[in-house]
């Protein structure tokens, strides 16, 4: 990936690491200048979401609690690598999930 495109994005990837807000936020900056970098890291982040919904209401309700804490802390690791990936400019996908979010969530 050229370096010009990755410094365009990495403001964009960097705020959508911030909570389901900065996701919304650089998600609607992104539309109207697609920029690959900061679409990737969306991608990421959407699918990092969708496991602290799951997470919450599924495996902490359903489950139990100490579950519901190891599943989380799993995806506290996951956003660590996604956010250390933004900052540092280089497309760093997630381990196990990360593809399958890019995969999943292509049309983004």
């Amino acid at each position: 990936m050229e370096n010009q495109s990755v410094n365009e994005g990495k403001t964009f990837a960097i705020i959508s690491h911030f909570w389901l807000i900065g996701l919304i936020i650089a998600f609607i900056l992104n539309n109207s200048k697609k920029n690959s970098f900061a679409s990737f890291y969306i991608r990421q982040m959407i699918g990092i979401n969708l496991l602290i919904i799951i997470g919450n209401f599924l495996v902490y309700n359903m489950i139990g609690s100490i579950a519901g804490w190891t599943f989380g802390i799993i995806i506290l690791i996951l956003w660590f690598v996604s956010i250390i990936g933004a900052i540092k400019g280089e497309e760093k996908a997630v381990p196990v999930v990360g593809e399958h979010f890019q995969d999943w969530f292509k049309n983004i």
